[in-house]
């Protein structure tokens, strides 16, 4: 694994969050931005949480991982697609509060109510800039033929907190839109095959955009240390893993 770099000391452990029913504990990053830390919680799979500037952000909830009505409710959640381990009805109930904001890809429109983001689309939610990007298949399908992630359906978010852009992939190939991105700080890229990408189209996805940490996330069973390998040798982008199989 390549020396760490200078992200590695402004990214400070933080503790943990206790899910009693589940008895499991969720690890979370602190990342220094021009408006204060951005906490980072890392529930699993291609489930986070965001806290900054006093706000709680959510994506893609999902019951299976976490007891929701135990963790801090949000301000906003925002859903990539409608399949069943990213829209979870039950889970956006737990989570939700009076106020609390929805922003969904088209995928969802009809499905939810709250603010459909199409693809490309900027807006600002609780003081946050928010872009949706893109995700999509190129290369793997179901056994008929079509993609298990239709081109407009689903979608990514790039988050800008304070001066730091954070991109949460969604479920997605490297797809050139993503490849097309610049100034990311921070990225989660999925690696759930045969949904998503392989850990070299990943790499691939990485060394054109060249996200400052990198996160492996909704991997399930590929080993996220084959990416670690395949970008040991590139400057400027540390790999970095934890549980979100």
């Amino acid at each position: 694994m390549k020396a760490k770099s200078k992200w590695t000391a402004m990214l400070l452990s933080l503790g943990v969050i206790m899910n009693a029913n589940a008895q499991k504990t969720f690890p979370s990053d602190a990342l220094a931005t021009s408006a204060g830390d951005l906490t980072i919680t890392f529930i699993g799979h291609g489930t986070l949480m965001f806290e900054f500037e006093g706000k709680v952000l959510h994506v893609d909830p999902y019951g299976k991982l976490a007891d929701y009505a135990a963790l801090p409710k949000a301000d906003a959640v925002f859903i990539t697609h409608d399949h069943g381990d990213h829209l979870d009805p039950a889970a956006l109930q737990a989570v939700g509060k009076p106020g609390t904001l929805v922003v969904m890809s088209e995928a969802c429109r009809g499905k939810l109510d709250g603010t459909v983001m199409t693809n490309g689309q900027a807006s600002v939610f609780l003081n946050v800039p928010v872009e949706s990007v893109p995700a999509y298949n190129l290369v793997h399908l179901r056994p008929d033929g079509q993609p298990f992630h239709p081109r407009g359906g689903g979608c990514g978010f790039l988050f800008t907190f304070g001066d730091k852009r954070v991109y949460v992939a969604g479920d997605t190939e490297n797809v050139p839109e993503m490849k097309a991105l610049k100034d990311i700080d921070v990225a989660f890229l999925p690696m759930n095959l045969p949904y998503t990408m392989t850990p070299e189209m990943v790499a691939d996805a990485a060394r054109a955009f060249r996200p400052k940490l990198l996160y492996p996330y909704h991997f399930g069973e590929t080993d996220p240390k084959r990416l670690q390998k395949l970008l040991a040798d590139e400057p400027g982008i540390e790999v970095r893993i934890r549980d979100l199989r």
